[in-house]
């Protein structure tokens, strides 16, 4: 079945017939049937040309597998568009694993730096955090291969693997010092979607929901985080959204509608799609209690979406930095190598109509967290945001 993704999510059609639109200007709709598959049969030939030739006159051994793949991997990037991957079988079952919220890796989250990856969040307990690991850190090779320019998911795949087998990563500084090379052993993973704590802020008892990623059953693990704080006399809730790269479209859908309970969430639209609106359904928390969301730099596309419906429903206040910027949302299908095309397929819309492509939500009340520090600095900004409105 056809996943859609919101961050960074993927698509469409066979992978040859896609292949043809490419490189025919991406409109392969436009030409009459018989004339579309005839440029096909052209440019299959072509590449088959130019792959037996380099497999019987190149200077070093080549592997067809490894030829047939680059030049699906160069079809993509030729699309020049960031959020668009072509994942080979193994990096496709990595991929899998991270939207269950299960995998073998290190335990950290992380988004993409012009040097490799830039790490958000490191999960208590894992190989990360022992190695010394912090946010702010950037990953810039891993094996001693650079890993700069690849997009995140295929970073991460390669960090991924085997429980009880090695990595190594080249990690330096969130200033480019301090460089360091890590051996960590991989193991196996779960992400923790959401956890939630009752704090007092200026004599008022106040929930905090924190939610890492938009995985499967991201929503209901909000709503139980949310009604737990609620019947222990939370008078209002943040939703720490600081980190979140997005995840799953539905689930952000869902997430909005553990506290809007009705109306516009999100709108898609694609030269290809139809115009789609999503509404919040089911039964929402009270609506009466105050509500603050926390964001930063690292709050993507799923993130956005939630930030964006709460903001424009009037719901909650928007408290922190401006949001990532991803406007555009993905389907992933697989392909008949047992890979799986990630490709972009249309925008989407916020309730007011607005895309933050490259623009990013503005926060309504400015706070920022020094990763440099030990302290917390914009969580107690946030929840003396809500403390106000409660009082």
């Amino acid at each position: 079945m056809t996943q859609i993704r919101a961050y960074t999510l993927a698509l469409v059609c066979a992978l040859l017939g896609l292949a043809g639109g490419i490189w025919l200007g991406g409109h392969p709709e436009a030409l009459p049937g018989f004339v579309r598959d005839a440029f096909v049969a052209e440019e299959r030939a072509l590449r088959a040309e130019v792959a037996d030739a380099i497999e019987d006159s190149f200077y070093r051994d080549v592997n067809r597998e490894d030829l047939d793949e680059g030049s699906v991997r160069a079809l993509v990037r030729s699309l020049d568009d960031r959020f668009s991957h072509y994942f080979s079988p193994e990096e496709t079952a990595d991929f899998q694993e991270s939207i269950t919220g299960r995998f073998d890796g290190v335990g950290m989250s992380v988004k993409e730096d012009k040097r490799g990856l830039r790490v958000l969040n490191v999960f208590e307990g894992s190989p990360a955090e022992r190695a010394g690991i912090v946010m702010g850190d950037v990953v810039t090779a891993v094996d001693g291969e650079s890993i700069a320019g690849d997009s995140a998911d295929i970073a991460t795949t390669k960090i991924k693997g085997e429980p009880g087998t090695s990595v190594e990563l080249t990690v330096v500084g969130e200033d480019g010092g301090r460089r360091r090379t890590l051996t960590l052993e991989r193991e196996k993973i779960d992400v923790p979607v959401a956890e939630g704590k009752l704090v007092t802020e200026n004599g008022a008892d106040l929930g905090v929901v924190e939610l890492l990623t938009f995985t499967q059953g991201a929503h209901a693990a909000v709503r139980e985080e949310a009604d737990r704080l609620l019947k222990r006399g939370a008078e209002g809730l943040v939703l720490d959204l600081r980190g979140n790269g997005g995840g799953l479209l539905q689930e952000a859908v869902l997430v909005s509608s553990v506290f809007i309970e009705d109306g516009e969430v999100v709108t898609t639209k694609g030269r290809t799609k139809p115009e789609r609106t999503f509404t919040a359904v089911g039964s929402a928390i009270d609506e009466d209690v105050p509500l603050v969301v926390l964001v930063d730099g690292g709050s993507a596309s799923a993130s956005e979406i939630v930030t964006g419906a709460l903001r424009d429903t009037e719901r909650a206040t928007v408290v922190g930095e401006r949001t990532f910027g991803k406007g555009v949302f993905q389907e992933v299908q697989p392909l008949s190598n047992g890979g799986a095309l990630d490709l972009t397929v249309g925008s989407y819309f916020l309730p007011d109509g607005e895309n933050i492509s490259d623009e990013g939500i503005p926060p309504e009340v400015k706070a920022i967290d020094k990763p440099k520090t030990e302290r917390d600095e914009a969580l107690p900004d946030a929840l003396d945001v809500l403390a106000r409105e409660v009082g």
